[in-house]
């Protein structure tokens, strides 16, 4: 059997003359940060200290002795690396064994017999892309980075929510890899279901000693209790397992996530058995797999082109999220981190995930966990805002990372899309990069011929789509609402999020809006700053294109603007944004199955920053976080505002939920200081995955232009609202509430119940848990209340929180 032996210690980093321990897998910056030589780069300004770091050479070294690559009873030994990013020259003892120039897949080499110092020297990013771009000419970007001519994480080179911190190192696992007569190259599953019976279609690539060439192989599978076995021919093999009427994988909130392990061994069928023992295994190969169909329905019908996933048959609105890399060192995301990360996702309603392409194909443990949870995975292909040279050295890079990438994940039942790039076929057509171009390569190449055929050829059980957006051809506009997926960012751009119910898009694949971290946050990221919203700290935290004044304007359309109250200011940012991405879900999911899916922008970030993030760079959940989980919840009330003057609100009711919802919705009509002037119940009967839209009687509706006036609906504890004025003309009453911290019966001294009653309406009530201590949580968002309502929230994690500390943490909605 083959032996595996890991090389993550005794790693050298040479830098300046001197040499620093290396942690492998990792990267410059973090091993420079842990030798004390450059400060923390998400802390106040010292992104900017350290820019010097990418523009640099770097070298690892560890020594290889013979007794490393000695074969002992092997024949070969190979070093692997499955990530190094990225132009680096490997060596082993003086002799030149490759050259890479792509983080994003592995490399082998043959080191049989040999010893010595092992040094991988690591080239400047920005003088690769140099040399890349000198080589295939400019092409337009959207940053002023050179990302797109090296194969290398875009999002290393700056975003608008991301530092620009351009590694390099040694950022995936390496190892030796000692073996005899053959080994397994490479393992496809295929997995397919019709008619009950789940197939397995376990196709094999096997690479051979010289030794070996002749010897007689056989390759053995098995999953679920079904077992096949085949000779290879020559450096190939398939088999075929059936499997009787096999449990469905589902996405979560439509069934279980049954994984099965799936087992190939590679057997020389020449070498005599030992009693008891069977034929000697060269190879194994393990993943687990699960059984599931896929499809992407884009049917055009009388709205435009469709775009709906269908699994197992069954049409499923997406309540998705974006992902970015979790970190801007990708090497320090842990598979805990993963978990944690992704069961946030799966807690607030989310059932599919969009790995975006300005990053990286994330590490298995990422795709485990969305297959445990049930979470769709949609990977993009890493092609981000920027024209891509079709050229070489480029083309043969992007093919073989294609390839490599299709290979290793295809195994995870999550993934159920393949993405072809981000915004790309987009930017082409309307950002000004075809005139530009004068007919030179932009990357339509691979989008629309290289990346179909590579799926095709090797993954033909998933979908792929070109792009995102992208309306399915050019007979359309690629971000057309009407066909296909679009993004909608015209309304953080320039617009009140009111307009996100102008348009029914088939599928709204990027939209968002932006938010401040949380406070303990800010002051850890910029320590001694006063933070204000325009410091110093807080504006290089911001990295969006008039961010800051795209915040302001947001504010300003509903509130008077706190010019100089920072934490008015935050609380009101927070606000916004946790009622602009609800503005659009509650509409987009009302107009189901028109509209089949929402991906907002976005659930993570990679450092403390101002971003659309509903998790913040130091893992704290913005109030837009628990927002997600009431409207992605599979039960969900919405009041629409009128489409047309002198018309009523409509009452959504959306049923996402496996079982009919039959329920009494009450809608009252309040005037600000919660006199009820008006009541009715409506009899609601919405089917499963449905939505009813019900008629709110025109003797309930406020008047649109009323100051004084509100509606209210209520079913099963669950409330939507609809206020027909911006915040700033209501008529608010001063809030007037009591808070009461009670210690709940066996809970420790960090967790307490702080119980406000409500004595006039208090709307969009919010516990700022991190101003009671760094570590504090609570379990609520944004909550309003009316006149004699409470609301319990649990808090944990704050120590000796008394009510006066509490009441200086809570806010709410002030008159103007």
């Amino acid at each position: 059997m083959k032996d595996v032996i890991p090389l993550t210690e005794g790693w050298t980093l040479h830098h300046d003359g001197t040499a620093l321990p290396a942690h492998v897998p990792g990267c410059v910056h973090t091993d420079l940060l842990t030798a004390g030589v450059i400060p923390d780069p998400y802390l106040g300004l010292n992104e900017r200290d350290v820019a010097w770091v990418g523009r640099r050479s770097w070298t690892y070294t560890r020594d290889l002795a013979p007794g490393h690559t000695a074969t002992g009873a092997h024949e070969r030994t190979d070093l692997v690396f499955d990530g190094l990013d990225t132009a680096a020259v490997i060596t082993l003892d003086g002799r030149e064994l490759g050259r890479t120039r792509n983080m994003h897949r592995g490399h082998r080499f043959d080191v049989t017999g040999s010893g010595g110092t092992l040094r991988v020297d690591f080239a400047s990013a920005y003088d690769e892309a140099d040399a890349v771009r000198a080589l295939t000419g400019a092409r337009p970007n959207v940053y002023p980075e050179p990302f797109q001519y090296i194969r290398k994480m875009a999002c290393s080179f700056g975003w608008d929510w991301g530092p620009t911190l351009v590694a390099a190192g040694i950022w995936r696992p390496v190892r030796l890899e000692r073996w005899s007569t053959a080994r397994l190259a490479r393992v496809r599953p295929l997995v397919t279901v019709a008619g009950g019976t789940g197939r397995v279609e376990v196709h094999c690539d096997i690479e051979r000693t010289d030794r070996g060439a002749e010897h007689p192989l056989e390759i053995r599978a098995s999953v679920n209790g079904v077992h096949a076995r085949g000779v290879v021919e020559g450096t190939r093999a398939v088999l075929a397992l059936e499997v009787p009427d096999p449990a469905l994988w589902w996405p979560r909130g439509y069934g279980e996530q049954p994984l099965h392990d799936l087992e190939v061994t590679l057997v020389d069928r020449g070498v005599p058995a030992s009693p008891g023992a069977g034929e000697p295994a060269l190879d194994s190969w393990h993943r687990r797999i699960g059984f599931r169909t896929v499809e992407v329905d884009r049917s055009p019908d009388e709205h435009g082109t469709g775009f709906t996933l269908v699994v197992n048959g069954v049409r499923i609105f997406a309540r998705g999220v974006n992902w970015i890399p979790d970190d801007a060192f990708p090497s320090r995301v842990t598979p805990d981190r993963y978990r944690t990360r992704l069961r946030q996702a799966a807690d607030a309603g989310v059932d599919l995930v969009r790995v975006w392409g300005g990053g990286i194909y994330e590490d298995h443990a990422f795709y485990d966990a969305c297959d445990e949870l049930g979470l769709m995975v949609w990977q993009d292909f890493l092609f981000a805002c920027a024209a891509y040279p079709e050229e070489q050295p480029l083309r043969g890079e992007v093919e073989a990372e294609a390839r490599d990438n299709v290979v290793r994940l295809m195994p995870h039942p999550s993934l159920v899309l393949w993405n072809g790039n981000n915004e790309n076929l987009w930017g082409f057509r309307d950002w000004d990069w075809e005139p530009e171009l004068a007919g030179d390569s932009w990357g339509g190449g691979y989008y629309l011929d290289l990346l179909p055929r590579i799926v095709a050829e090797l993954d033909p059980t998933r979908p792929y789509t070109a792009g995102s957006p992208w309306s399915g051809s050019w007979e359309h506009h690629p971000n057309d609402p009407a066909h296909g997926t679009h993004h909608s960012w015209e309304v953080w751009n320039r617009r009140d999020y009111a307009d996100y119910r102008a348009s029914v898009p088939r599928f709204v694949a990027e939209f968002g809006w932006q938010a401040p971290p949380a406070v303990a946050t800010l002051r850890r990221a910029l320590p001694g700053e006063r933070l204000a919203a325009d410091s110093p700290g807080m504006l290089h935290h911001q990295k969006a294109e008039d961010g800051n004044g795209k915040l302001n304007r947001g504010i300003a359309r509903h509130f008077a603007l706190p010019e100089t109250d920072f934490d008015r200011w935050h609380h009101l940012a927070q606000v916004v944004q946790a009622r602009a991405v609800a503005a659009g879900i509650e509409h987009w999911r009302a107009h189901w199955p028109v509209c089949a899916g929402t991906v907002v922008w976005q659930l993570n970030d990679c450092w403390p920053v101002s971003s659309w993030a509903a998790i913040d760079g130091d893992g704290r959940l913005k109030p837009l976080y628990h927002e997600l989980r009431r409207v992605y919840a599979d039960r969900l009330l919405a009041l629409l505002p009128p489409a047309e003057e002198g018309a009523a609100p409509a009452l959504a009711v959306v049923n996402q939920s496996a079982e009919p919802w039959h329920t009494s919705v009450e809608l009252r009509r309040l005037a600000a200081d919660g006199t009820v002037l008006g009541r009715a119940v409506l009899d609601a009967g919405v089917a499963p995955r449905s939505v009813a839209r019900l008629a709110v009687p025109g003797a309930l509706a406020p008047d649109a232009k009323s100051t004084e006036e509100f509606l209210v609906a209520d079913a099963d504890g669950l409330r939507a609202l609809h206020f027909p004025v911006p915040d700033k003309d209501f008529s608010y009453p001063v809030p007037r509430y009591d808070v009461v911290v009670e210690s709940p019966a066996g809970a420790d001294g960090g967790s307490v119940d702080v119980v406000v009653t409500a004595h006039t309406l208090v709307r969009d009530l919010l516990l700022q848990a991190d101003r009671l201590g760094p570590h504090a949580t609570c379990d609520t968002g944004l909550t309003t209340l009316l006149p004699g309502e409470r609301v319990r929230l649990a808090v944990r994690g704050a120590t000796g929180t008394g009510a006066d500390a509490v009441r200086a943490a809570l806010f709410c909605v002030e008159p103007a």
